[in-house]
């Protein structure tokens, strides 16, 4: 069998299998060596995540996967009082709602790969254009930044991978438009940030596609004459 990669996520996670998504450019890397596990709810903040938990990542499973990226952040900072508040999670809420996420996956495998993901940063511009009506920004990259900055320090608490994208995406200039498609959501270019970061996380740890083996021979090993000899011993 196949190890496990699972993504967990809200919309931008739910996204990443379109063309040049994130995710589909995960599979296509890890094709053959390990399954890329989609698993992006739109809309989704850290406080709705906690009711999956048991659903997605079952402790009495027996076959964990080998990595989880945890990207969430970006419909809990949503402005309380604002058009979007119905997602609005406090952060301090935020950074306890991950920590209750890691703790069960480290319940159910220690040895997991975990990976925090930070929001990406805000264009309050671009979200206006992208919502003419709306009278008041329902996010902002200020308050964005502070969802960040306790992700990132959760992970330095917890001992666990992280991603700072929010900060990594405004290293550009012009990432307001480069990386963002209506002010949050992700451009072709913003979801190749985030899987260059993924990859390089994963190949620093222990999961560097290019050293793992494939699932099955590959066919350059086979011959045609007696193929059986090659499947006398599985890769997995």
């Amino acid at each position: 069998m196949r190890p496990a990669i699972v993504l967990f996520g809200d919309s931008i996670t739910q996204g990443s299998f379109r063309p040049g998504g994130w995710g589909a450019a995960l599979a296509d890397t890890y094709s053959r060596k390990a399954d890329v596990v989609l698993r992006g709810y739109g809309g989704y903040n850290t406080r709705w995540a906690l009711f999956l938990l048991h659903h997605i990542f079952p402790l009495d499973s027996s076959k964990p996967p080998v990595a989880t990226t945890i990207f969430f952040g970006a419909n809990d900072a949503a402005l309380s009082g604002r058009l979007s508040e119905r997602q609005h999670v406090p952060v301090d809420e935020y950074k306890e709602n991950l920590k209750k996420i890691v703790h069960h996956l480290k319940k159910w495998s220690p040895t997991m790969l975990i990976v925090l993901i930070t929001p990406p940063p805000v264009h309050v511009e671009g979200r206006d254009e992208y919502a003419s009506a709306r009278e008041l920004p329902e996010r902002t990259n200020d308050v964005t930044g502070t969802y960040a900055q306790q992700c990132v320090q959760l992970a330095d608490e917890l001992g666990v991978r992280t991603i700072d994208v929010w900060s990594k995406m405004q290293e550009t200039e012009g990432w307001q438009k480069k990386f963002l498609s209506d002010g949050l959501h992700l451009t072709p270019e913003g979801n190749a940030v985030v899987y260059q970061e993924v990859i390089r996380v994963f190949s620093e740890a222990w999961l560097c596609a290019e050293e793992m083996p494939y699932d099955f021979p590959h066919h350059s090993v086979i011959d045609g004459s007696n193929p059986k000899k090659a499947f006398e011993q599985r890769c997995i």
